[in-house]
C-alpha cells in the first residue's frame, strides 16, 4: 500500500498514529498544555502519476504532519524556512483571539518568512474542538504544503455523540505534474485561466482511477461493527467536491470545528477550506467486498476544470486471515455521485446544517445588528496592456472582485502598518459597504466588465454586530464562491437563489440554530447572509478559497479596533515577527 507522505509509510499507520495521539492526549490531565511543534519547510522529491518532482513540504511529509491539541491548549510552532520560497503558514479556522500576529496570511498579518529565516507562531485554542487545518498562505504553495489540525475536547468532556472506535484525517487535494508556482505565474502573465490539475488526491494519493496510479491508493482498513470518525478536509486549490463511500452512509456531526445537529447522508459536498467530521458505521459482519471512497468536483464554471474522480478503497479485515492478495480479488463497488453541476443537491445539503444550539454549546447569533453590508462577489476583467496579448475574455485579463474592488496585496503587512500607525500609502479605509453601481446581479450582465484595483479595508469598532450579505454575480457566468473569514466564526442565517431581496428575505433568516462556520459557499447565481460579532482586534482577511479567484483579487480585509478593556486590545508584535 502506497504512502501519502514523502517518507514511506502505510495509510493504515495514519489511523494508528491518530489513535495513539488521541490516547496520549486522553491520558493527560485536565490542565491546558503548551504543545510545541517544529516545522521545517523543505523541498522533497515525490512521485505521483509516474512522474517525480520536487515539492515544498513540512518535515519532508506530504501531506504535512498533524497538529494535535485539546481545547484550551497553547500552541507554539517553530517554522524554519529551508525552501527557496518566501513562506507563511495559516492555521485555518483557529480564532486567534488576541493573537492576530500568528494568523499567517502574507502581507496581511505578517511579512513572509524569507528563505533561511524562522518564526514562532504562538496562539491558544479557545472555544473550539473538532477538525481544522494548516496551510501555506502565499502564492500557490498550499498545493502541497498543508496538514490537519485535530482538536479534542477538554479532558473528561465527551463528544455530544457516540464516541467512535477510531478516527483519522482524510484530506482532499490536487496534484499537478508541473510546478504550481510556474502554473500560476504563467496565468498571471497571460491574463488567462491557469492550467488545471492532473488529479485529485486523498491523503496525497491519486488512487486507481488514474493512469499509473494504482500503487498510490489510500486504503482504509476497517473492522465490521465499528464506528470510524473521518475528519474530512478539502485542501484542494480550486474545486468544491462531492464525496461518498459505496454502500455506506455518513453521519455529519461537525463542520469547521463546530458541532452540528447530526444528520445522515449518502453523499456530502465540501468546499475548499471547509472541514467536516463524519461518522462511518461499518457493516455488522464481513461483507466479502471492498468499496470505493470517491470524490469529484461540483462546479458551474464556464471555463476548464479538472473533471476527474479520485478514489480510495475501504477494505474490511477478513476474519479468516486471508492474504491481501485474496482481498484484491474481492468485488469492489463504486458510489453514485451527483451530476457535476447539481446545484440543487448542494443547496439541499447545506440546508440540513444546523448548530447544535444546546445549553452546553449554544448558538449565540447576534440579534441586534450595528452594521449591515452587501458585497457582490464574482469575476470581471482588467484591460490588456497596450500592444499586449491577453488570454482572458475578449482579449482582456481575468480579474475577480468584491464590490468591484480587486484587492492588491501591499508590500507592508496591513497589521503592522495599522499597529504602528503608518497606514498612509499602505491601505485605504473606504472599502464600499454596498456596490457603488447596483445592477441586476444574476441577470443580464453589464457591458462594462472591468473592475478597479485597490488595497481597501473596512474599519469596525470593537464589539460591532455585523450582518453581511454575499451576492454572486453573473458578469462572467454564475459560479459558487467559497468565502473564508479569518479571525472569526460566523452564523449562516440565510441563503437563496437570484438577487437578494432586502425587503422580504430577512424575514426568512434562521436566528435560532443556524450553522456556525468559518468558510461558506456563496451559491452559484444566489446569495448567502452571515452574522458575526467583531470581538477580535486586528486585521482579518476575507477571501475566496478558490485559489485562482484569490490570485485574481477576490479578497478584502476587516480592521477591528481595540476595545476599551485590557483584554480587548491586541498585544504588541513578537520580537521575531518577519520584516518586509
Amino acid at each position: 500500500m502506497a504512502s501519502s507522505s514523502a517518507v514511506p509509510a502505510s495509510s493504515a499507520s495514519a489511523v494508528v498514529a491518530v489513535a495513539a495521539a488521541v490516547l496520549l492526549l486522553a491520558a493527560m490531565g485536565a490542565e491546558a498544555e503548551t504543545r510545541k511543534y517544529q516545522f521545517n519547510v523543505q523541498m522533497a522529491s515525490v512521485t505521483r502519476l509516474c512522474g517525480t518532482k520536487s515539492i515544498v513540504t513540512v518535515n519532508g511529509q506530504y501531506p504535512g504532519p498533524t497538529l494535535f491539541a485539546r481545547e484550551g491548549d497553547r500552541i507554539e510552532v517553530t517554522v524554519v524556512n529551508r525552501s527557496p520560497y518566501n513562506m507563511s503558514l495559516h492555521w485555518h479556522g483557529v480564532r486567534q483571539l488576541l493573537s492576530g500576529w500568528a494568523d499567517g496570511p502574507s502581507y496581511i498579518t505578517q511579512c513572509p518568512i524569507q528563505p533561511g529565516q524562522s518564526y514562532v507562531y504562538r496562539y491558544q485554542i479557545v472555544g473550539q474542538r473538532g477538525t481544522l487545518w494548516w496551510h501555506a498562505h502565499i502564492s500557490w504553495l498550499r498545493s502541497t504544503l498543508y496538514g490537519p489540525i485535530v482538536i479534542l475536547p477538554p479532558a473528561g468532556v465527551p463528544y455530544p455523540f457516540p464516541a467512535p472506535d477510531e478516527e483519522l484525517p482524510v484530506m482532499f487535494g490536487e496534484w499537478w505534474r508541473n510546478d504550481t508556482e510556474a502554473v500560476i505565474a504563467q496565468a498571471l502573465q497571460t491574463g488567462g485561466g491557469p492550467n488545471i490539475s492532473d488529479a485529485y488526491t486523498i491523503n496525497g494519493l491519486p488512487g486507481p482511477l488514474y493512469n499509473c496510479s494504482a500503487q498510490d491508493t489510500f486504503k482504509l482498513k476497517v473492522k465490521p461493527g465499528k464506528t470510524y470518525m473521518l475528519r474530512l478536509i478539502n485542501a484542494a486549490l480550486n474545486d468544491e467536491l462531492f464525496f461518498s463511500i459505496a454502500n455506506h452512509t455518513l453521519t455529519v456531526v461537525d463542520v469547521d470545528a463546530l458541532y452540528v445537529k447530526p444528520f445522515t447522508v449518502d453523499t456530502l459536498v465540501i468546499a475548499p477550506g471547509q472541514t467536516s467530521n463524519v461518522l462511518l458505521a461499518t457493516k455488522p459482519t464481513y461483507p466479502g467486498a471492498s468499496y470505493y471512497m470517491e470524490a469529484r468536483p461540483y462546479t458551474n464554471t464556464q471555463g476548464t476544470f479538472d473533471n476527474t474522480t479520485v478514489a480510495g478503497i475501504l477494505e474490511y479485515e477478513n476474519p479468516s486471515g486471508s492474504s491481501s492478495a485474496a482481498n484484491s480479488n474481492l468485488p469492489i463497488f463504486a458510489p453514485t455521485l451527483p451530476q457535476i453541476n447539481d446545484t440543487n443537491f448542494v443547496a439541499n445539503y447545506t440546508a440540513k446544517l444546523r448548530s447544535l444550539a444546546s445549553a452546553q454549546y449554544p448558538a449565540t447569533v447576534p440579534q441586534n445588528i450595528d452594521r449591515r453590508f452587501f458585497f457582490t462577489v464574482g469575476l470581471g476583467t482588467h484591460p490588456c496592456a497596450v500592444n499586449g496579448t491577453c488570454q482572458g475574455p475578449n482579449g482582456s485579463r481575468f480579474a475577480a472582485s468584491i464590490n468591484n474592488v480587486s484587492f492588491v496585496l501591499p508590500t507592508t503587512a496591513l497589521l503592522q502598518a495599522h499597529f504602528t500607525g503608518r497606514s498612509n500609502g499602505v491601505y485605504a479605509t473606504d472599502f464600499p459597504a454596498f456596490p457603488l453601481m447596483p445592477f441586476n446581479y444574476t441577470g443580464t450582465p453589464p457591458n462594462n466588465t472591468n473592475v478597479m484595483n485597490g488595497t481597501k479595508v473596512v474599519v469596525l469598532p470593537f464589539g460591532t454586530n455585523v450582518e453581511l450579505v454575499l451576492q454572486d454575480t453573473s458578469i462572467l457566468g454564475a459560479e459558487s464562491h467559497p468565502l473564508h473569514l479569518h479571525g472569526f466564526n460566523f452564523y449562516v442565517v440565510g441563503q437563496g437563489f437570484g438577487n437578494f431581496d432586502p425587503a422580504n428575505d430577512p424575514a426568512k433568516f434562521n436566528l435560532v440554530d443556524p450553522v456556525e462556520r468559518n468558510t461558506v459557499g456563496v451559491p452559484a447565481g444566489g446569495w448567502v447572509a452571515i452574522r458575526f460579532r467583531a470581538d477580535n482586534p486586528g486585521v482579518w482577511f476575507m477571501h475566496c478559497h478558490l485559489e485562482v479567484h484569490l490570485s485574481w483579487g477576490l479578497k478584502m480585509a476587516w480592521l477591528v479596533l481595540d476595545g476599551s478593556l485590557p483584554n480587548q486590545k491586541l498585544p504588541p508584535p513578537p520580537l521575531d515577527l518577519p520584516q518586509c
